[in-house]
């Protein structure tokens, strides 16, 4: 029995040796390739195998199969930067689904026979609205209160303040196109405005872009505010037309252009156009100030000038080339001190006139 176990102590001995032989020639192995500057293989380190057993869902042999892939991640994501940078031109291509012979499913850019097309669903998301608050404003299913970037329709009623003259127009106009279509948003540089409202474009289903009808319909005049300056060419572009076809506010004689010597002590309400020459250049740290001929109640201090702010200057011609011209600006009116303003943010609100 003596014996017996004096072998067995042998054989155990000897497994040992073998094993810390073994250990020691994959160190060595390690440290060979560490030198050339090969990567050792995840499963070869020691502090993996350690490790392993404080994760319950790997068991110390599948620990090498994982790590393993692992080597090649790098592989990998170079494959997935070569086809995210393929996905602009896949983009509108179609996809097309079929099974072989033996039922196995198959994919290709190519029409194949009894193949169909994948539906496949863009990177955005289309929203149903669930208000139209006025011709430029609408609420979404998510509740959020979405302002159409680029355009400015007029008012309609709110509480004591009656609408706008084709106020009402252009919200039943864009309750007509929303009510049997979802819309994707296009957000603007600045997200959100002073009242939270989210800043936008609208896109139908069917790719119309409601900002730009609204203004093809003569129902909004393009108002750019800066930065927002997508899409500012074809929006300005399009009101041309209307403004030539004299469709929509542009045949309405509330949006006439009127001259500044006719502006009173009241004023004028809401967007406006008013037309006249100007007489004087005034520059600030902050603003330029076009300064046109006095208005008709002069006597009584009242002038008005078209401020352009300076941050914004490189959108707009010399500023000096106005001087001496007749113009057209279009905006809203202010009165500071007994002078009448108007806040110019872009050259699409000032008009050369002959």
């Amino acid at each position: 029995m003596e014996r017996g176990l004096g072998g067995f102590k042998r054989i155990k001995k000897a497994k040992g040796k073998r094993r810390r032989a073994k250990g020691e020639g994959r160190r060595a192995k390690g440290e060979g390739r560490r030198a050339k500057g090969e990567k050792t293989p995840f499963f070869f380190c020691r502090d993996f195998y350690r490790e392993a057993r404080f994760f319950p869902c790997l068991s110390v042999k599948s620990v090498p199969s994982v790590f393993y892939l692992l080597i090649y991640t790098d592989r990998l994501m170079r494959i997935l930067l070569v086809l995210l940078l393929c996905l602009p031109d896949w983009a509108n291509a179609e996809i097309y689904e079929w099974r072989d012979a033996n039922g196995s499913t198959h994919f290709s850019d190519r029409p194949v026979a009894d193949a169909k097309t994948v539906d496949i669903k863009p990177g955005y998301d289309f929203y149903k609205v669930k208000t139209v608050y006025d011709g430029d404003t609408v609420v979404l299913e998510d509740s959020r209160k979405i302002r159409l970037l680029g355009v400015n329709t007029p008012e309609v009623q709110h509480r004591d303040k009656p609408a706008d003259a084709g106020g009402d127009e252009a919200k039943r106009w864009l309750s007509d196109k929303l009510k049997s279509t979802r819309v994707r948003l296009e957000i603007g540089v600045e997200k959100t405005d002073k009242y939270g409202r989210t800043l936008a474009h609208l896109f139908t289903e069917n790719k119309e872009h409601i900002n730009l009808q609204l203004i093809e319909a003569g129902l909004a005049a393009v108002s750019i505010y800066p930065p927002e300056l997508r899409y500012v060419n074809e929006l300005v572009k399009a009101q041309d037309k209307a403004e030539q076809a004299k469709i929509g506010v542009w045949g309405r004689p509330e949006y006439a252009a009127t001259p500044v010597g006719s502006l009173t002590e009241a004023g004028h309400p809401g967007w406006t156009r008013l037309v006249g020459k100007v007489a004087n250049i005034r520059k600030t740290r902050k603003s330029v100030y076009l300064e046109f001929s006095p208005v008709l109640s002069a006597a009584e201090g009242d002038t008005f000038e078209a401020r352009i702010e300076s941050k914004w200057l490189d959108l707009f011609p010399d500023v000096n080339g106005y001087l001496g011209k007749t113009i057209e600006v279009r905006g809203w009116l202010n009165k500071n001190k007994g002078h009448w303003s108007m806040l110019i943010r872009h050259p699409s609100a000032v008009k050369f006139l002959s």
